[in-house]
């Protein structure tokens, strides 16, 4: 899996999407600091211990750099920038009964544009599962050569029967 890149200079306003989002009942915004055990623990239930750390690291960012959307007061989504390096999109996710429904895509814009607001011109997305999803989304384009990226090397985890 490669990387991809997003020209933020050229993103898509993604106001009224998040308004439609807002009508249904689902919120997308910051996460914030009282909340960082219920986001980190939701991650780690839903998609991965590692995902969760690179979200700790989201929340030691001025401003937090996680978003979530919620759902009458329950988790349903996040997304994280600056979390695994500086200027990189990632990790994000939504609860497999709700994809589908735009509440990545509402995540990925209100980060992205938190990204562009902080004065990143563009941003890296790692690691990238579904391409097509971000290339119609915000044009982000593969980066070559870009596989393992970052991620070369990685520890494992201790088989924790022993």
């Amino acid at each position: 899996m490669g990387d991809m890149l997003v020209r933020l200079y050229d993103l898509p306003d993604g106001t009224e999407h998040i308004r439609r989002l807002a009508a249904q009942g689902v919120t997308i915004r910051r996460a914030m600091p009282y909340e960082k055990h219920l986001v980190l623990d939701w991650v780690e239930q839903q998609f991965s211990r590692r995902w969760a750390s690179e979200c700790d690291v989201a929340f030691s960012n001025q401003p937090i750099s996680c978003f979530v959307a919620t759902q009458a007061g329950a988790i349903v989504g996040f997304a994280c920038y600056d979390a695994t390096c500086k200027g990189f999109f990632g990790p994000t996710g939504v609860l497999e009964a709700l994809r589908g429904k735009g509440i990545g895509q509402g995540l990925l814009l209100a980060t992205l544009e938190a990204m562009w607001a902080l004065g990143y011109g563009y941003a890296a997305i790692g690691w990238v599962g579904p391409k097509e999803f971000y290339a119609r989304t915000v044009g982000a384009i593969e980066i070559p050569d870009s596989t393992p990226g970052i991620y070369r090397d990685l520890l494992h985890e201790p088989d924790r029967e022993r």
